[in-house]
């Protein structure tokens, strides 16, 4: 037998093996969140991705407040500009810029690159704004795209009064580009300030304003997510605990809210990222909007005292830990209190009054030790004392095995918490392997979040990994493991979910993007495989009384699905060569004729996707059903969806 990254272990013929689904017994229910997205701000993801936001810097609070941005000066013109800083009266945003300019002659003004340039399409409206007053002169100025060799694709003008407001103007691009830049222009001689500077294409999610990049919320639309865990990841420890994640900071006015810098800014030498920040335009209550438009359970995670590990491991004394707690016991207001309530009344004016359903809630992302235990005891008291409902979900450290792993796990099994979330950075073999992971698992004790995992086919977080066949492969085979297991293993989701072709710090990656176009990768794919055809219910799947977990290569589980009333069967093939199997589908259920395939497959393990060349992509065919039997030849190193109405 060949199996991936293995050598010749033994020969032996496929033949017509028989597959045996039992149709009639389901084994376990599966929870409408088993298979979910996983979002963290990293990789460009927020800000330069889903966040449409096309101009860098807008508000001059990077670290250099001109980082984006340039000055222009031409054919005599003259100009300056000074950063001011308004800290005692606006705290959250407190820089702006002054501009003292004299463009009786010539041309003055400033140039922003975006985030790796702004990718702009031909005949799409584009919507400028910035908060504006004229100290001095008529306030006039003209904006401008240009493309990548400096030619104008589109322009209007403004003017400001004399008083701080915002200001709108709109105008369409006459050429599309992937590296343009965005020219303000000041017309003849004054001084004017300026903050919140800003450009939003016309075409954003639901078309709402300054809202999300709609091409990125599709791909995530067509998996069918179960769930939507944000904001991540690291980034809600932060490096230290000033940069932390506050969910609190992220809700209200866009203008308001505080830019802080990514923790992911320098977090890799060989991939540093100075121009990393976050502005927050994408918030809480976007995330929660998100989660509803596509059908996801929201799963925030908040931070619970205790700074990244692998930096500072920064920890709140217990007895300073109230303002943590406090906020998670709003955001649960925030999520679902009525209209009366503080926070409930906030999500209202934001323009939700109706709850948004939350279920669950993270307690702290990637954490371990007696610290952790110390400070989840007291999140879970206060929690479940007000809030009963709502399931935690906890942290068993960053592996799933190990040290920190053996101390936690058997620890909050003790403190009967609800939800453990365990992360798999592994290599491709590992996965394999574990595909059984969960079969003696105690069917009692607390569920399992399969939360963050990818197969690394370097290594962790080497800059080499790649979103290879191979890798795709071994977590389909894992993952037909978390599905026979849904009495135990209630969600799942891949990480990280998205990259910039050029900003990336971490791979490999579920979906890459650059300011014009993304594409799902093989291992988006089989996401979408398993969490568009989930079921509703485990259903027993045996060749000669066995489970399939990859004795001879195959992988499979059976589903039901309620809904559909269809048979849903899972096959993943890690060899060489074909395997020829009949599929029967036994119990009283009468069986249609006919049934769909869905196969993900390639020959080569080394393929992957690219823009413009999806090389691994499913493709559908009929498949006869003769009585109640299925013959089915599976293809090498490939991933076959079998579904099968019932009359």
């Amino acid at each position: 037998m060949i199996t991936l990254g293995c050598s010749v272990i033994a020969w032996y013929s496929y033949g017509q093996s028989k597959i045996t689904v039992n149709t009639d017994k389901p084994i376990a229910e599966i929870q409408p969140t088993m298979w979910g997205i996983f979002f963290e701000d990293i990789n460009l993801g927020a800000d330069g991705g889903l966040y449409a936001e096309l101009i860098k810097n807008r508000s001059f609070e990077f670290y250099s407040p001109m980082m984006g941005w340039k000055e222009i000066k031409k054919d005599g013109a003259t100009g300056s500009v000074l950063i001011e800083n308004r800290t005692t009266t606006n705290k959250n945003n407190p820089r702006y810029a002054r501009f003292t300019f004299d463009a009786s002659k010539g041309s003055y003004g400033i140039s922003n690159e975006g985030f790796r340039g702004m990718g702009i399409k031909k005949d799409l409206q584009y919507h400028f704004s910035l908060w504006a007053r004229a100290v001095e002169g008529n306030g006039k100025m003209r904006v401008e795209l240009v493309n990548s060799e400096d030619e104008s694709i589109g322009s209007a003008t403004l003017t400001v009064g004399k008083d701080w407001t915002k200001q709108k103007v709109s105008f369409t691009a006459t050429s599309t580009d992937l590296k343009a830049s965005f020219k303000i222009w000041f017309e003849g001689k004054g001084i004017v300030e300026a903050d919140m500077i800003s450009l939003f294409p016309n075409d954003t999610w639901k078309g709402r304003p300054e809202g999300l990049r709609q091409d990125l919320v599709q791909l995530l639309a067509d998996m069918k997510p179960g769930f939507l865990r944000f904001p991540g990841g690291c980034i809600v420890e932060g490096r230290e605990l000033v940069t932390r994640y506050q969910w609190k900071k992220t809700v209200g006015k866009i203008e308001d809210r505080e830019l802080i810098v990514n923790r992911w800014n320098s977090e890799f030498k060989h991939r540093s990222t100075p121009d990393y920040y976050q502005t927050f335009g994408l918030g809480f209550f976007e995330y929660f909007q998100l989660s509803e438009d596509i059908g996801a359970s929201p799963l925030p995670i908040l931070n619970c005292g205790m700074a990244c590990q692998f930096n500072t491991g920064e920890v709140v004394p217990l007895e300073e830990l109230d303002p943590y707690l406090q906020d998670a016991l709003d955001l649960i207001e925030f999520a679902n209190g009525d209209v009366n309530t503080t926070w409930g009344k906030l999500r209202s004016d934001l323009g939700h009054p109706a709850p948004f359903n939350l279920k669950f809630l993270g307690i702290g992302n990637e954490q371990w030790g007696p610290q952790y235990i110390e400070r989840y005891k007291v999140f879970a008291k206060a929690i479940k004392a007000k809030y009963p409902e709502i399931k935690l979900v906890t942290s068993v450290g960053p592996s799933p095995d190990g040290e920190l792993f053996d101390y936690l796990n058997p620890t909050l099994r003790e403190l009967k918490a609800d939800i453990l979330d365990e992360h798999y950075y592994k290599n491709p073999e590992w996965f394999q392997q574990n595909a059984s992971r969960y079969d003696n698992y105690d069917r009692k004790g607390p569920k399992i979040f399969a939360g963050e995992y990818a197969a690394q086919s370097a290594g962790i977080a080497s800059p080499e990994n790649k979103n290879s066949w191979k890798c795709a492969l071994s977590e389909a085979a894992f993952m037909t493991g978390l599905e026979r297991n849904a009495d135990v293993v209630y969600m799942a989701s891949y990480a990280p979910l998205f990259a910039h072709a050029e900003g990336w710090q971490w791979t490999p990656d579920l979906i890459w993007f650059n300011n014009l176009e993304a594409y799902g990768t093989a291992n988006y794919y089989v996401q979408k495989l398993f969490a568009s055809n989930k079921g509703t219910n485990v259903l027993s799947i045996l060749e000669d009384k066995e489970k399939l977990t990859g004795q001879k290569g195959i992988y499979a589980t059976a589903a039901w699905d309620n809904a559909t009333k269809e048979i849903i069967v899972k096959l993943v093939n890690v060899t060489d060569k074909e395997a020829r199997h009949n599929v029967e589908l036994a119990g009283g259920k009468k069986i249609n004729s006919t049934g769909t395939l869905t196969i993900l497959k390639s020959q080569d393990l080394d393929a992957v996707n690219s823009f413009g060349s999806l090389n691994i992509k499913p493709t559908e065919e009929k498949v006869s059903v003769k009585g109640k039997t299925v013959a089915i030849a599976l293809a090498p190193y490939s991933m076959t969806v079998l579904k099968v109405k019932t009359k």
